[in-house]
């Protein structure tokens, strides 16, 4: 490995090159795949703290008034909601299966912040059930899809009569962005939120304020993923601003929160730079600060959800070396033994991603092949041109950066089962997240 390769790897400070092999943590990743089998998400604990200390240090404890929530859909599990609940942040969830994980988990339901452009009456009465602290209204109708579901709960975890959710509307706020159309979520045809300054959601808004049984708490809006700028982010703010001026005109109404989502970029291949967070949110800050202190607004709460920066960096697959061969045209293909079922990004994004020989990882990585996986598709292809150390059947593949939405977004396609997960800690490994057995993919079905 030359000086530039290995400084790109050491340049992801929570691995190194021991002996010749990959370490996460101070865990042999070699080892760990031949303890828990491939393919394995191993998840660093240190960087998931580090990305959280810096949450707090440039914003939570930097600002007064400043709030922030994981967002769960990057990666979730019970021993995730552990993790988020001991740092103190709360978490955002976008699902009926999202909110009973944290409900397994014991996660306090105050701290729980409620998504979904399309929550059914059960996902509703769910949440109302458990005392979800935050629902965010993100359709017509949803208002009084919750109106109903206090009117009927009956839980014994909490008293209806003394439980008043707090309600954000999602607004969208028309702003582009520069990512991948199926991550970017505010622009003018999106399918999430309402229209900023449409009259339905000044309608709804004075609603939420007239009832007793919610309390009106702000505007949320969300612009897109893996944003490497701060640009439409500070453009939606100032369109939730204009909003916050109207709510106080109309109703007299200060609005309390405005929660500007996430999307924060996080470091996949070289030459991605991602900002620190600081770079995306001080000017967000003044730019709150300005605006109400200019139009005689009471300042909000500002709330971020940051998902992927928290988890995206802190994960590696690790796969096994399989059949490698070459095409007709001469491309060289390594198979491994996962591929679009346990990562689909590259096949629904076009999402790219570097990759290292972990048992070999001292050696120069002079190959140049396709990684392909197992799946009975031709788009099931991992990375293309990937620089590796020669590989050969039997040999460990690790893929940077997956910890976000690689295990989220797995499925069961062909019928592989899900990988295990583990988290690296202090030079140990333990599973978080068991291996699907093929009994577990057929305990549902019934016979004919």
């Amino acid at each position: 490995m030359n000086q530039l390769e290995k400084a790109a790897v050491l340049g992801r400070n929570f691995i190194d090159i021991r002996g010749g092999t990959l370490h996460m943590d101070g865990v042999s990743l070699a080892e760990a795949a031949a303890e828990f089998g491939t393919p394995l998400y191993v998840i660093s604990r240190a960087v998931i703290d580090a990305r959280i200390v810096e949450i707090k240090r440039e914003f939570t404890e930097r600002y007064q008034n400043a709030r922030a929530a994981y967002a769960s859909k990057a990666f979730l599990c019970v021993a995730m909601c552990g993790i988020v609940d001991e740092s103190g942040l709360a978490l955002d969830v976008v699902s009926g299966g999202e909110l009973y994980t944290a409900m397994r988990a014991g996660f306090p339901a105050g701290r729980i912040e409620f998504h979904g452009n399309n929550k059914t009456p059960d996902e509703l009465a769910l949440a109302v059930s458990y005392g979800v602290g935050r629902v965010i209204v993100d359709a017509p109708g949803e208002l009084a899809l919750i109106e109903e579901a206090l009117d009927t709960a009956g839980h014994d975890r909490i008293s209806t009569r003394d439980y008043r959710p707090k309600i954000l509307f999602r607004v969208n706020p028309g702003v582009e962005t520069d990512t991948h159309d199926h991550i970017s979520t505010g622009h003018v045809d999106s399918k999430f939120g309402f229209p900023a300054d449409g009259e339905e959601l000044y309608e709804l808004i004075g609603r939420a304020i007239s009832l007793d049984s919610v309390d009106f708490a702000g505007i949320h809006f969300h612009v897109g993923s893996q944003l490497f700028t701060n640009d439409s982010h500070l453009a939606a703010t100032r369109r939730a601003l204009g909003i916050l001026k109207e709510i106080k005109r109309r109703y007299g109404y200060d609005t309390p929160e405005l929660n500007i989502g996430g999307g924060f970029a996080v470091r996949y291949v070289r030459g991605d730079e991602p900002l620190p967070y600081g770079c995306y949110l001080a000017p967000v800050m003044q730019e709150v600060g300005e605006y109400c202190a200019a139009n005689g607004l009471m300042e909000p709460i500002i709330v971020i959800e940051p998902g992927r920066s928290v988890i995206g960096e802190a994960g590696v697959t690790l796969y096994t070396v399989g059949a490698i061969r070459a095409s007709l045209s001469g491309r060289r293909f390594v198979a491994v033994d996962g591929g679009m079922t346990d990562n689909i990004r590259p096949a629904l994004y076009g999402a790219k991603y570097e990759a290292i020989i972990a048992n070999r990882a001292g050696e120069p990585a002079t190959d140049i092949v396709t990684v392909v996986g197992k799946c009975c598709e031709s788009g099931d292809r991992l990375i293309e041109a990937a620089r590796l150390q020669e590989p050969a059947p039997g040999d460990i593949l690790a893929i940077y950066s997956t910890g976000a939405y690689g295990y989220s977004m797995a499925s069961n396609y062909n019928k592989l089962p899900l990988p295990a997960v583990a988290l690296a800690e202090n030079g140990n490994a333990r599973l978080i997240v068991r291996r699907q057995s093929y009994e577990d993919m057929t305990v549902r079905d019934l016979p004919l």
